[in-house]
């Protein structure tokens, strides 16, 4: 397991400073670039910052803070945890995510999706209803413009492109391309069609049961003659020195987020059993550092995976709460998930 990786995900949530006040979106942005440094000095693998437009988050545009940790930093790799490509543009997104590339030295990586909420489409002009199509044609041409070569494509949605060359080139010649995936058969397929990584979002349920999903990205690879890539899961957790103290700094915090989002799409009020259950037999990774690493470590085997994220950050936990779960992921839970899975 020595090719094992490693991630912190957050989408920026608005935490509360150290005295339980709401901070600032531009403070939390900066939050954000803290923890990325640190992260980078304590042996995490990568960074994965969501694209969000709603009150509940501060990132908007991964790419932007994810260039400011990257002045910062060394050795982390830098991604996007997703970017919502149904209603960006191909092209924008290339050119962006080179440019981080090249400010961090070939540490940009993407994870394309679909987006889990949908406030992108009307915000920029899109319409919903075309939320299939908008994905299959626009990874279309992105897969197009990783070749960086002159691009002629046409579709239904975007204005077509005749020869059209793209700057900047990036100095490895591809730029490192996932596909984020919520569980869907679909999805799965389609990263397999296009040769890219796959990384499963698993927010709910015993990972065990998501096995299915990366056994068909093999197959459906082998069909379509690419090759099966990297595949990795996302998924939420938290940890502190003691299971009781992640427990208490967890829970209130993710289900204010939780039921304010349910509220919002028809779901019933969240309770503390649901959380228990998805803590001791779920896809909620919570603790100390020793159960957290005990539970990854269970996962990796279970999947065959060779890359984890942490989703570390869930509504207004206190700046110095998400900052100590950084430090103890990189330095504790890390550490052991490789001793068990080596021994």
């Amino acid at each position: 397991m020595n090719n094992l990786e490693f991630g912190l995900d957050t989408f920026g949530d608005m935490p509360l400073d150290d005295f339980g006040k709401p901070i600032s979106y531009a403070r939390a942005i900066r939050q954000v670039v803290d923890e990325a440094v640190l992260a980078d000095t304590v042996g995490v693998d990568v960074i994965a910052l969501g694209e969000h437009h709603r009150k509940d988050y501060s990132i908007s545009t991964p790419e932007t803070v994810l260039a400011g940790i990257a002045t910062q930093t060394n050795r982390i790799r830098l991604a996007s945890g997703v970017t919502v490509l149904s209603s960006d543009d191909p092209v924008r997104v290339f050119q962006r995510f080179a440019t981080l590339d090249a400010l961090s030295n070939g540490r940009a990586e993407i994870i394309l999706g679909r987006g889990s909420f949908i406030e992108s489409f009307p915000l920029f002009g899109y319409d919903l209803r075309d939320y299939d199509v908008l994905f299959e044609e626009k990874i279309e041409l992105f897969a197009e413009l990783l070749k960086e070569k002159p691009v002629t494509w046409r579709g239904t949605k975007r204005a077509s492109l005749e020869n059209a060359d793209v700057f900047p080139k990036t100095e490895s010649g591809r730029l490192a391309t996932w596909v984020g995936v919520g569980g869907t058969p679909e999805s799965v397929v389609r990263a397999a069609r296009y040769g890219f990584p796959l990384i499963l979002a698993i927010i709910g349920g015993a990972p065990q049961r998501f096995a299915p999903f990366l056994e068909l990205y093999k197959r459906a690879a082998a069909e379509y003659g690419t090759t099966a890539q990297a595949m990795g899961i996302h998924s939420p957790g938290f940890i502190a020195e003691t299971d009781e103290e992640a427990w208490n700094a967890y829970l209130p915090h993710a289900r204010v987020v939780r039921d304010r989002i349910g509220a919002e799409r028809g779901w019933g009020p969240s309770s503390i059993q649901e959380y228990q259950r998805e803590r001791d037999m779920g896809s909620l990774y919570i603790g100390s550092p020793e159960t957290v690493a005990r539970k990854i470590a269970r996962t990796v085997k279970a999947l065959g995976i060779s890359r984890f994220d942490l989703i570390y950050t869930a509504g207004t936990q206190s700046v110095s709460s998400r900052l100590r779960a950084v430090e103890l992921y990189g330095t504790k839970v890390i550490p052991m998930v490789r001793d068990i899975l080596g021994s």
